[in-house]
């Protein structure tokens, strides 16, 4: 591939007309009205569940036709198996320690700690739902489940770790076919043009999706309910904002580019996150804006869609910490052999979850159901407030992948860093060559 070059400056857009603008404004309005008349904003969660559904509905084709061409652009398996080495590497490094910080968080500030919840007067009905779910997460039937019933049905279903599984061999087929997949590989590339720009199109409602689901959290469950458990999603924010800063900060200074600059960079990806409680939300632009900022379009078409599966750093760190916090406050003791135990039963559950909606409080349940000791409904504390952690969860997980994505880049000297510098310092750029512009900075 041709090395990127910095392009000329794009003009610059009235401050009205940014998506990051228009969606903090949604999400603003959301949170007034969710607040003032919780009724009508409640009522208004249907169009927070319109656009997750129309995002969703192009997420399998953007995943598809991504990995496809970018695997196949590869030069060969062995360049595949290289990168897809390297990435599975940084997300067992990193989602294991972000399990352990959690872990180690939930015993120094201990935020259970002394509320004296008796187990049998929980309603466990309220987690039976997600309970049933996580039974149903084992190994084997996480494993089975990456097997599609046929070819066109993982992209049909929207199944995100079938259509991984699909592409990734439909992408090597193509390598080893070689210059005979010319024509298919045209198609391929002019597919995803076309993808991409049905994404700007559907971009363009983000503002009220993330209007809706705010209005729909705050009217719903109120704001009051974070001061019932405010320690615990206090404890929960202030740990994965020192994991962002300061472990994902460290990683980003050993590979050159500054934690805060890339967040600037993706401030309307991660407030449109926010706004909808949903990474994959943001799933396709991410996938562009790392583009844009010089990392190989083949890299980042293996790295960012595993790592929505794989690397889940925010909901590693809550299971440990949500968990702890009900064995803390159900009086239940788990000493550290317990708690080794309880984060090897989480390192496996974390993936079976994956894909799944609901995947973090899917997966607590998964954990603590392996684990006796700790009883399953003491979920119900945390229900009122699971909302709440998810934004948490959602934002980490995130920036966690785009992280990812930049550092296996320059680990495969992938990385184009006058892009990357230009990107991270707040220049607007022109579509990295061969992609397709989704939405504005």
């Amino acid at each position: 591939m041709l090395p990127q070059s910095v392009d000329e400056p794009a003009e610059r857009l009235p401050f009205y007309r940014h998506l990051y603008v228009q969606v903090l404004i949604a999400i603003a309005l959301g949170v007034t009205i969710g607040h003032f008349w919780p009724e009508t904003g409640a009522s208004l969660k249907p169009f927070g569940d319109a656009f997750i559904k129309l995002v969703k509905m192009i997420i399998a084709p953007v995943i598809f036709l991504t990995i496809v061409t970018g695997v196949a652009g590869m030069r060969g398996l062995g360049d595949i198996g290289r990168v897809a080495a390297k990435a599975f590497a940084y997300f067992l490094t990193f989602s294991t320690l972000a399990l352990f910080v959690g872990l180690i968080v939930a015993n120094t500030v201990q935020p259970g700690s002394g509320l004296n919840i008796d187990p049998a007067s929980l309603d466990a009905g309220k987690v039976a739902d997600f309970a049933h779910k996580a039974h149903d997460q084992t190994l084997t039937a996480f494993l089975l489940n990456i097997i599609p019933s046929t070819l066109v049905s993982a992209v049909a279903e929207g199944n995100i770790l079938q259509v991984l599984f699909v592409a990734i061999l439909f992408g090597i087929a193509l390598t080893l076919i070689g210059e005979k997949a010319a024509p298919l590989m045209a198609v391929l590339e002019s597919a995803s043009h076309a993808i991409f720009r049905l994404v700007s199109i559907l971009m363009k409602a983000a503002p009220v999706g993330a209007f809706g689901a705010m209005a729909f959290t705050i009217g719903e469950y109120g704001i009051g309910t974070l001061a019932n458990l405010a320690e615990l999603v206090a404890t929960f924010y202030l740990t994965s904002l020192l994991f962002v800063l300061v472990v994902l900060g460290a990683v980003g200074w050993f590979a050159g580019f500054n934690i805060l600059k890339l967040i600037r960079y993706l401030k309307a990806e991660l407030l449109l996150v926010l706004g909808t409680s949903s990474s994959e939300a943001a799933l396709p632009s991410l996938i562009e804006k790392m583009e844009r900022a010089g990392c190989r379009k083949s890299i980042v078409g293996l790295v960012v869609p595993t790592g929505y599966s794989f690397n889940l750093d925010g909901t590693n760190i809550y299971m440990t910490l949500a968990a702890l916090f009900i064995a803390q406050a159900t009086n239940v003791h788990l000493d550290l052999e317990q708690q080794l135990a309880l984060l090897l039963v989480a390192m496996v559950s974390s993936k079976g979850a994956a894909g799944v909606t609901g995947a973090g409080f899917i997966t607590l349940a998964a954990t603590l159901s392996i684990v006796p000791s700790v009883p399953v409904a003491g979920m119900a504390l945390i229900l009122g407030v699971d909302r709440f952690m998810s934004e948490c969860r959602s934002l980490t997980n995130f920036i966690g992948n785009a992280v990812a994505t930049v550092v296996v880049s320059a680990w495969e000297g992938g990385l184009d860093r006058d892009r990357l510098k230009a990107a991270m310092a707040g220049k607007p750029l022109n579509p990295a060559p061969g992609t397709q512009e989704i939405i504005p900075d």
